[in-house]
């Protein structure tokens, strides 16, 4: 060890890190395939909204892709506070307890509306909600 430094994690402090890890990595995972999920349901929709001429079935199909979108949203959350707990717990003057996974101490920095209309699932779930309205109106008015 180089004079000055300091002593590396205890071998429980990584641990902990390595729990908080792979928690974020479950959480990213299910955003992956909520997206794949919701992708898919939608263009369903709108092939079969295009297909048919029916503006009813662009309507019911924003109901499902609402729900990947609060989803997908609630999973990003989750994963913005794990990621949040895994800074303190890193830190060498941490006050976390060791294998504490409770997360929700930084509830009011990450909110629920904030990770909803974040740029990544706006860029996501935007397009396709804006494709089914414009389905819908487009249907209603023909």
């Amino acid at each position: 060890m180089n004079p000055g430094s300091e002593p590396p994690f205890s071998s429980d402090r990584v641990k902990h890190l390595e729990f908080i890890q792979a928690v974020v990595t479950r959480l990213g995972n299910n955003s992956f395939l909520v997206k794949g999920w919701g992708m898919t349901l939608a263009g369903a929709f709108i092939a079969f909204s295009v297909n048919k001429l029916s503006w009813k079935i662009a309507l019911a199909g924003l109901i499902p892709v609402t729900g990947f979108w609060l989803l997908d949203s609630y999973f990003l959350r989750q994963e913005r506070l794990f990621r949040k707990l895994y800074n303190d717990v890193r830190k060498r003057d941490t006050t976390v307890e060791v294998f504490d996974m409770n997360h929700t101490i930084h509830k009011e920095v990450t909110s629920w509306a904030s990770t909803a209309l974040s740029h990544t699932m706006l860029l996501f779930y935007g397009p396709l909600v804006v494709i089914l309205l414009s389905l819908v109106v487009w249907g209603s008015l023909g």
